[in-house]
């Protein structure tokens, strides 16, 4: 006979055996439970303990979002594209790459607006197409915050370096022996800078974001400066020499926009503050939007300094602006000037981007969906501390060993996947009428879209172009967008704010995120869809399980013990109704 201790074990694994037999039973259930923004602004919230302090107004946010995209994009980006990608034209990358933010922003506003929580594009997400598609957009945001902080941590120690007179970016690493290369350079300088801003981050939100202004400030000045010396140096010359304006052609310059899109990366980080708001209607849109159209104008007058600055052949990938003021013009002290103006805006970028990711895991653990000890919210500072905490030392230990030019096609190609999921989202929002539950027209003109901009895509990628491929489809899609809005009725649009020109800016959206995924290499993809494979394991293994047991198993309890329905279960859920065909 069995003792007790020992029949555990057994009792352990032939539990968890049963439970894994019941998960197709489970996807089925959970998988488009759809939640309604009045339980994510309450309900789910309360899981968190204490509520986040609202103590953000506009100003902080249009802080917030410039210090979260200048410095790690415009530095970190911007010679690599430059040297081997776009040439001199690297400028219209970004401003294509600015376009597509901008129009991805609208659509994260409307939302942000809408359900003012911490969750981000989880939430808008998991409130529209349900809990799968909530927690696989959830998931590539994650991973891009953390390898995206992780890669401009890297930078920050050679841009510091190159502030102190050392020409060799790897001059404060330590190279191991025996590691594969692009992971043999160990760099605890961008360690310790992830872990302080870590403990900065878990004090107070409020007193994060007053430094981040700080910072912001004197980075516009110092921006300034380099725009201004470096067309006071430059010559136009170098604009058109040695090969032209566009010396890989408009592909370069379409390339160089799929990979500059990491430069704007940190808007969205704005949304994730929509709990610690003080007036969400009003300051959101300014401070999403505003600080996009900043940055933009900003990054497009920089890389036209340096690019005048010297032929872009000559170009350094690494630490770009300090060697051409260095080598160029012979502004030795101007190099170390610009080396600590970017360590700084680097800083700044890297406290925003810290701030958000914390964010988007404290709200998947109020869903269940990773532990729910990653959900806590300190009493005293108000702030996702075991989050924080977590996220730091995963940002922390990707920096400690990992280049640069590992992470940054994997960083673009999850963030415009996340993008593109919002647009859609947001269309199907507007244009289904919840309560009837008649998404066909909708879901139709989104696929029709989303075909028409792979069509145009793939043609595009075809050597020399196929002319006819891309008229046909640059005009279906233009004619599938008018037919849906002239003959679609719009059901439901928010009373406080809302996009412009519906749905002409969100399909817009669904179009060059889809056109500037392709243009990223075969290895971003590849990479991808193991991240992908991964993260659709750990939800059929862990998260459906959690979330049946905490929404359908405890709310079944709660009902026949109490004989009411909790408020808090999954009764109250509705389901993403699939189209009869």
């Amino acid at each position: 006979m069995a003792t007790p201790s020992s029949s555990q074990p057994h009792l352990f694994f032939s539990t968890i055996l049963h439970s894994l037999c019941k998960t197709p039973h489970k996807l089925r259930k959970r998988m488009l439970v759809t939640w309604t923004p009045d339980q994510e602004l309450n309900q789910v919230r309360e899981r968190s303990g204490a509520d986040m302090k609202k103590k953000l107004d506009w100003y902080d946010l249009v802080a917030l979002g410039v210090g979260g995209m200048l410095g790690a994009g415009v530095f970190v980006t911007t010679g690599h594209v430059a040297h081997i990608i776009a040439g001199p034209a690297v400028f219209l990358s970004y401003i294509i790459a600015g376009v597509s933010a901008l129009l991805s922003s609208l659509c994260y506003t409307e939302f942000s607006i809408e359900v003012p929580v911490a969750g981000g594009a989880f939430s808008y997400l998991r409130v529209t197409f349900g809990e799968f598609v909530g927690y696989f957009g959830g998931a590539n945001i994650l991973m891009e915050y953390v390898l995206s902080n992780a890669a401009v941590a890297r930078s920050f120690t050679e841009y510091l370096s190159s502030s102190f007179g050392c020409s060799n970016p790897n001059s404060w690493r330590i190279e191991v022996i025996g590691l594969a290369k692009g992971y043999n350079n160990l760099d605890f300088t961008a360690v310790v800078l992830v872990l302080l801003l870590t403990i900065c981050l878990c004090h107070s939100t409020k007193e994060s974001s007053m430094l981040n202004l700080v910072m912001t400030v004197f980075h516009l000045i110092f921006f300034g400066f380099i725009i201004v010396a470096g067309f006071c140096n430059g010559s136009s010359k170098n604009l058109v020499k040695p090969k032209g304006l566009a010396p890989f052609g408009v592909r370069g310059v379409l390339n160089g926009a799929a990979t500059v899109y990491f430069s704007y990366i940190g808007y969205d980080s704005v949304s994730t503050m929509a709990e610690e708001i003080r007036n969400p209607s009003k300051s959101l849109p300014i401070g999403i939007a505003g600080s996009v159209i900043i940055v933009s104008v900003l990054y497009c007058l920089m890389s036209l300094a340096l690019s005048s600055m010297m032929p872009y052949n000559e170009i350094m990938e690494n630490a770009s602006f300090s060697s051409a003021f260095q080598k160029t013009v012979g502004w030795k002290w101007a190099g170390n000037v610009v080396g600590a103006g970017a360590s700084l805006g680097i800083v700044a970028s890297l406290l925003v981007a810290m701030l958000g990711q914390a964010r988007y895991l404290c709200v998947m653990g109020r869903a269940r969906l990773v532990p729910v000890w990653l959900a806590k919210v300190h009493p005293f500072t108000g702030t996702p501390i075991n989050a924080t905490i977590f996220l730091g030392i995963c940002t922390a230990s990707i920096a400690l060993f990992t280049d640069l030019e590992i992470v940054l096609e994997m960083i673009s190609i999850g963030t415009l996947v996340v993008f593109y999921l919002v647009a859609n989202a947001l269309v199907y929002r507007r244009y289904v009428k919840l309560s009837s539950g008649h998404p066909f027209p909708t879901i139709l003109f989104l696929l029709l879209l989303s075909s028409s901009s792979i069509g145009f895509s793939l043609s595009w990628k075809l050597n020399g172009g196929c002319l006819w491929g891309l008229v046909f489809f640059s005009l279906a899609s233009i004619a599938i967008t008018a037919f849906f809005h002239r003959h679609v009725p719009c059901y439901n649009r928010p009373s406080e704010w809302s996009v412009p020109l519906m749905p002409w800016p969100a399909a817009a959206s669904v179009f060059l995120n889809v056109f500037l995924m392709t243009a990223l290499k075969m290895r971003a993809f590849q990479r991808f869809g193991i991240w992908s494979f991964v993260v659709t394991l750990f939800y059929v293994l862990y998260g459906v399980h959690s979330t049946y047991h905490a929404e359908e198993e405890m709310g079944m309890e709660v009902e026949s013990h109490d004989g009411n329905p909790d408020t808090t279960t999954a009764s109250q859920q509705t389901k993403l109704e699939v189209p009869r065909v």
